[in-house]
């Protein structure tokens, strides 16, 4: 069970926005994330939890932001309720959309266990429904990926492969650079790895 801490940072200016201390499993259904996100200061910032199948789709996702939070799966593409912290402004939505994103490394690893792009296969696009914080309000975007290579690097515990993808956004043209090892983002836009306790889950 991977155990460990990312640093989260503006991805554009580089200013520090606070840190998420994770863990997470694979099992026979599937894989499950777990997360606590703290400002820079150190104080509670947030929390995620994603719990997907074994191909790939969200069957559970419950985000916590500020006073806002998100419940949601998979049901005629993805549904999901938002609710502020009384409860008085809920809001449903649904959209014909293949997973969720965001801003933790969890929807990173999610997306490329429900594409299974093998290298040099070509670009698989993809539409999401995006939560940010500090409210969590919806953006439905379209993403390509694409398996740029897959490299063996030596370790503790024998060779650890590491995935690189090329994620761009159709609306802005925008391109990033992800790097993923098992169930561990090793460095992403706005995303450090910093402390892992435990070695990256294999997915069979």
């Amino acid at each position: 069970m991977p155990r460990g801490r990312y640093s989260l940072h503006d991805p554009h200016d580089h200013t520090p926005l606070g840190e998420e201390h994770f863990h997470c499993a694979t099992g026979p259904s599937g894989w499950r994330y777990v997360s606590q996100i703290t400002t820079p200061s150190g104080d509670p910032a947030g929390s995620v939890d994603l719990a997907i199948d074994d191909l790939g789709r969200p069957i559970r996702l419950q985000l916590q932001a500020g006073d806002w939070q998100v419940r949601g799966g998979a049901l005629e593409g993805v549904t999901w309720v938002r609710t502020d912290a009384t409860g008085e402004h809920a809001s449903e939505g649904n959209v014909r959309a293949h997973a969720f994103t965001g801003t933790s490394p969890a929807f990173y690893v999610a997306v490329s266990r429900l594409l299974r792009l093998s290298p040099g296969a070509g670009a698989t696009r993809i539409r999401l429904v995006a939560f940010t914080s500090p409210v969590l309000a919806p953006l439905t975007v379209d993403q390509t990926w694409a398996l740029r290579g897959r490299t063996a690097h030596a370790s503790d515990n024998g060779p650890l492969e590491v995935d690189e993808y090329e994620v761009s956004a159709l609306d802005t043209g925008e391109r990033h650079t992800i790097h993923i090892a098992g169930d561990v983002v090793l460095a992403a836009p706005g995303i450090e790895l910093e402390d892992l306790e435990t070695p990256p889950s294999s997915f069979a």
